[in-house]
């Protein structure tokens, strides 16, 4: 089957661009009526969260034929940060084996990324990931660098002959574009749906309007998703694809080993790795024989991580290893660590750890309270329906007793951690079997398949 036709916008790509930032513009405006249309259904929201989270979806199937044309698809990939360029390399690979397997040529990819992008053979014509990591002093800075690049984007979708429009993550950049793709009459396929479950969820009727297609990554997105009128295909968790086979469990009645992730931001790392180092210091015993490794998978950060443990005084008691977080993972008995993919990392080891984040500003902390839908912040407690991870997010002052007391219970409540352990095994199972990247790129292909799309 081919892809519904549309007509093409006759509008320019400068004027593509500008309809999105009205667009924006507007939704801001509207955001006091939809904060207090969310206030007054919360509790419904939450529950229905709740739920979900006890789902257990289909993976998008196989194509068994796959039909391309004689000529080369022309893909634009978008990816905004290192993250998503990791899951968009592979999925530009995944393209051309299916390609290759289904004996068409290989697609023809253009995009936005960075230089593992562009190293991976694509034609890249802005690089957001770059920009990414420099952080920015401002919205209202960075935003001239963006309005360049959505236009830039623009033109090359509206001009550029594609056939598939694949952003990976980085909704607050690809949901735009995804209309620009749209009006341009080139399929859009987002890959690693919105967090919108967890917080803004009015955010979702624009999303359903702006893609063809959602691939999810986590078990309970698709039925949260569907019953808001997005068409959702579940393709399970890209990094297993990754990872690999989860290593066997080699846990010890003591721990000798903890390491501290403080996260993959500078920000980040200087707000939150003082409070993590000075739990761990309250928490461990007297004399207590305990291995301290502060790890960063990510080498440029190394001279950052050194002058803080030096301001901390820490350089004695805490080792410092940049580049093969693996292999102190794998050695490793108790994390304490940041939210964000790196749990994943965690949940893979089936490694117990305390989860502790510190805000930036109040504005987080409200939000957080008033906007977060999701009962945890932590995607290893939403996959076990319970928090396994002991979950800390806080500003000023740190919750110093009941932090310290989460800690002192990892470090040595032999119990506790091989709960811990249980649990994060039916956790794991939840996520699927791997291969996430190649039903995603099947899934994006499906309407070449002669197949019903999903």
């Amino acid at each position: 089957m081919s892809t519904k036709p549309r007509t093409p916008t006759r509008l320019a790509p400068r004027l593509l661009v500008a309809r999105e930032v009205l667009r924006a513009l507007l939704d801001l405006a509207r955001l006091p009526w939809r904060l207090l249309e969310y206030w007054a259904t919360r509790d419904a929201e939450r529950a229905e969260l709740l739920e979900d989270l006890t789902a257990v979806p289909e993976l998008a199937p196989d194509v068994a034929a796959l039909a391309l044309p004689a000529r080369p698809l022309r893909v634009f990939v978008a990816c905004a940060e290192a993250s998503g360029e990791i899951h968009a390399v592979n999925l530009v690979t995944a393209l051309r084996e299916v390609a290759r397997a289904a004996g068409a040529p290989a697609p023809e990819v253009v995009g936005l990324g960075g230089p593992a992008l562009a190293a991976a053979g694509v034609r890249v014509v802005g690089d957001p990931v770059s920009r990414s990591a420099m952080g920015f002093a401002s919205v209202l800075g960075a935003l001239p660098f963006y309005l360049g690049l959505v236009t830039r984007a623009a033109r090359e979708l509206k001009h550029g002959g594609h056939d598939l429009f694949l952003p990976v993550d980085s909704p607050a950049l690809h949901v735009p574009l995804a209309h620009v793709a749209r009006a341009c009459a080139v399929r859009a396929v987002h890959f690693v749906t919105p967090q919108y479950w967890g917080w803004a969820p009015w955010r979702v009727g624009g999303y359903a309007r702006a893609v063809d297609l959602a691939l999810s990554i986590l078990p309970f997105e698709p039925a949260w998703f569907a019953r808001r009128g997005v068409r959702v295909a579940h393709v399970g968790h890209p990094l297993l694809d990754e990872l690999g086979p989860p290593p066997p469990i080699a846990a010890r009645a003591e721990v000798r080993r903890v390491v501290v992730l403080p996260g993959s931001r500078r920000g980040v790392i200087r707000r939150n790795l003082p409070t993590m180092l000075r739990a761990l210091e309250a928490a461990r015993a007297p004399g207590e024989a305990l291995e301290v490794v502060v790890a960063q998978r990510d080498p440029t950060h190394r001279a950052l991580l050194e002058g803080l443990l030096a301001e901390l005084g820490a350089t004695e008691r805490v080792r410092l290893a940049c580049g093969d977080l693996d292999a102190v993972l794998d050695a490793s008995d108790l994390a304490l660590s940041v939210s964000g993919t790196i749990l994943v990392h965690l949940l893979h080891r089936r490694l117990p750890a305390v989860v502790v984040y510190r805000a930036e500003h109040a504005r987080q902390m409200w939000m957080a309270r008033e906007l977060l839908t999701a009962p945890w912040f932590s995607s290893v407690n939403l996959l076990a329906g319970r928090e396994l991870y002991p979950e800390f997010l806080f500003r000023d002052p740190a919750p110093a007793g009941d932090l310290v007391q989460a800690v002192s219970r990892g470090l040595h409540d032999a119990a506790w951690r091989a709960d811990v352990r249980e649990g994060l095994d039916a956790a794991l199972a939840r996520l699927g079997p791997a291969g996430a990247t190649r039903r995603a790129a099947l899934a994006a292909l499906r309407p070449w398949s002669g197949a019903p799309r999903p």
